[in-house]
């Protein structure tokens, strides 16, 4: 009996280690990446969400959020990364906020820029003529803005203040789906408008746009949007570490992904229709992995 009692106690412990086994595995197969709701990071976490659920067998949560949350929860553990940052000026702030407890893994994409826009149809060319009335009272001294918090909203307050409009000029806080429509709307009608833009955007490839020239800087120059993970992501998640190391691509291809999603795909249909189409490049993120 004894003998018995035995043998049952040791497949009791083994099965129990087995589960314990399987619920460890399982959890480290988990994996949540934070970004905001702009278009081009709608498009790169889309991206890298599949390659990580298809090549590496992860289960991806994302959790969209506004810019401050996104870093914050980089920074405390509550995500493991974001591929969102906007350095080194558009999310300055943050960085300074949060970088000592962030592991900045560079650049994943390069030359991306972000200021005021308007359609190539309209006459000013610079910031500066915005101090003209006959151009305020165009557009009711309105600026179409995202989301609140967004480092470009800070930019453009600060914009409003260096250029003396802050008097009159008024950012008007939305999202950056809700500016891209009312711009369209506007573009279409051909009637004057200034939004917060930013490139790579869809709505540089379906409209004539430019940027208000920036002779102030407050914009700063041309960025980078930077990979950000959380500082103890190699050691638990290394495969998923590695990949998000290597992942980088162009301001083309993550047009190619928002355009489709612009055109009516879902961004997860967006997301896998470009890997599958870009089999070495994604090779290239997975190198080095066992």
């Amino acid at each position: 009996m004894k003998k018995k009692w035995g043998l049952a106690l040791t497949a009791v412990i083994v099965l129990a280690a087995a589960l314990a086994g399987c619920s460890q595995k399982t959890d480290s197969k988990k994996i949540k990446l934070a970004y905001v709701a702009w278009d081009s990071e709608i498009a790169s976490t889309n991206v890298v969400k599949y390659v990580l659920e298809s090549k590496l067998d992860y289960s991806v949560e994302l959790l969209q959020v506004d810019a401050g949350p996104m870093w914050a929860g980089v920074s405390d553990g509550s995500a493991d990364a974001m591929v969102a940052a906007w350095l080194p000026t558009t999310h300055a702030s943050y960085l300074e906020k949060y970088g000592s407890s962030v592991e900045d893994l560079g650049p994943n994409l390069e030359g991306t820029k972000t200021g005021l826009v308007i359609p190539s149809y309209m006459k000013e060319n610079s910031i500066e003529d915005l101090n003209n009335d006959a151009t305020g009272k165009s557009v009711d001294y309105q600026i179409i803005g995202i989301e609140p918090g967004a480092g470009i909203m800070q930019s453009t307050e600060q914009a409003l203040k260096d250029y003396g409009l802050d008097g009159k000029w008024k950012l008007i806080e939305s999202s950056s789906a809700a500016m891209a429509t009312e711009l369209q709307k506007a573009y279409e009608a051909k009637k004057p408008i200034i939004v917060t833009g930013w490139t790579p955007h869809w709505m540089f490839a379906n409209m004539d746009l430019k940027y208000l020239e920036d002779p102030k800087g407050v914009y700063g120059g041309e960025e980078s949007i930077h990979t950000v993970a959380r500082k103890d992501l190699k050691s638990d998640k290394s495969d998923a570490y590695v990949l998000l190391d290597q992942f980088t691509w162009t301001a083309d291809d993550m047009a190619e992904v928002m355009v489709a999603i612009q055109e009516g795909q879902s961004p997860e249909e967006a997301a896998k229709a470009w890997a599958d189409s870009h089999t070495e490049q994604v090779d290239k993120w997975l190198e080095g992995i066992k």
